[in-house]
């Protein structure tokens, strides 16, 4: 197929010049000529913004030695994160650029921020070691989040490829949160941090099929029992916070090493 040829002195359009996902509405002015208003959405890209200055608060806290912050500020970067989609499906304003956005700002928040947590605390003692380990999960997470964007309406969503960046995020950020409220240093334990930060950055570029819990239905109705267990949830994870979180995150991340293993296993039987 061939492209259309521009006319000659005709001037570019405009439009090619906007962000990918500039939202443009066509009106009519008071002498009746067509008036586009170009703009983006402002609820959705509010909550991203909110969890890019979590991750950027995250890091200058670290860098200051308030270790506790850092990786609570992390958690609370975690909530806006699972905030902004949903107010951009439920006011119906997704949009390329809110997704790119929100990227970028996964990245600082659970990419660069996590590591930086996670080096400033335990791993610097190590030297070009504990560098290397810092770099491979920024690195696990910037490949993680490109390859995510490129797989949108391709697999089944249902499940993640690879450990989500928010996930692995909770596991660097609650081990640092849950020993350092005990007033433990981190160098005391730089090897056992440095190989879960490894471990972190691995499962976020691995095959490995991680639950996404996207298929459950939170518009529908549910017993009331289900409330009841929701409070109960909140309770314990307030009750310990740093313990509980990191608990519950680790255990998400070794769920789906175990149920990959469990499935080679049940291969070799049926072979």
């Amino acid at each position: 197929m061939s492209e259309r040829p521009e006319e000659p002195n005709q001037p570019a359009d405009n439009d090619s010049l906007l962000p990918i996902d500039e939202h443009v509405e066509e009106g009519q002015d008071a002498e009746g000529r067509k008036v586009r208003h170009r703009g983006i959405y402002l609820l959705p890209n509010l909550f991203t913004t909110a969890n890019l200055f979590a991750g950027f608060y995250a890091i200058v806290n670290a860098m200051s030695g308030n270790y506790s912050v850092a990786a609570a500020t992390i958690f609370v970067a975690m909530v806006l994160d699972s905030l902004d989609g949903r107010v951009a499906r439920l006011t119906n304003t997704q949009s390329a650029f809110g997704a790119e956005y929100d990227s970028l700002s996964d990245m600082v928040a659970f990419g660069v921020a996590p590591a930086l947590l996670a080096f400033e605390w335990a791993l610097s003692g190590l030297g070009s070691v504990g560098l290397t380990v810092a770099f491979i999960y920024v690195a696990g997470a910037a490949l993680r989040l490109a390859r995510f964007n490129t797989q949108i309406g391709k697999v089944d969503k249902r499940f993640f490829i690879g450990l989500a960046s928010p996930a692995a995020a909770g596991v660097v950020a609650g081990t640092v949160w849950a020993f350092s409220d005990f007033g433990i240093k981190g160098s005391n334990m730089s090897f056992i941090v440095a190989l879960l930060v490894a471990l972190a950055g691995m499962l976020m570029v691995s095959n490995i099929k991680f639950y996404s819990f996207k298929d459950l239905d939170l518009k529908g109705r549910v017993p009331f029992v289900a409330i009841l267990v929701v409070v109960l949830a909140f309770a314990v994870v307030f009750s310990d916070p740093p313990r509980i979180l990191l608990l519950i995150f680790l255990a998400y991340a070794a769920s789906g090493p175990v149920q990959y293993l469990l499935q080679l296993r049940r291969r070799k039987q049926v072979e």
